[in-house]
């Protein structure tokens, strides 16, 4: 499986972006798709994941309210929409993805994913 993600920019600070994660290769029909990111001087951190299903999704507590994930299965593509960015936003943004479903309280673990994007670099500032 590989993963490509891209709609990083410039955006100044209440702006909106919407990053996309188009996976190719073996497809599976369940499992997970998270996005990730890594700002300046920090360590990565989990910021949304769904479940291939559609069904459920989760938030890291500094988006939520602001990001929204989604999915088209038909596209095998995941989104990521950022509206309210903040410049603490600033990171690259990973999308990372396993073919199995990851119960709840490790949805936010790196470690549980298996396939990883090349990352697309958002910067929110004036």
């Amino acid at each position: 499986v590989q993963l490509q993600a891209s709609g990083g920019g410039l955006v100044q600070p209440g702006g909106s972006l919407k990053l996309s994660c188009a996976a190719s290769g073996p497809t599976f029909s369940s499992g997970t798709m998270g996005w990730f990111r890594q700002g300046p001087g920090k360590d990565r951190e989990f910021v949304a994941a769904i479940r291939w299903s559609g069904v459920s999704t989760h938030y890291a507590d500094s988006v939520k309210g602001r990001f929204t994930i989604s999915r088209d299965s038909g596209k095998n593509t995941v989104y990521l929409r950022m509206n309210s960015l903040e410049p603490e936003d600033t990171a690259v943004y990973y999308c990372a993805a396993v073919p199995k479903r990851i119960i709840l309280s490790a949805i936010a673990t790196q470690t549980q994913y298996h396939y990883w994007g090349q990352g697309t670099l958002v910067t929110v500032s004036s």
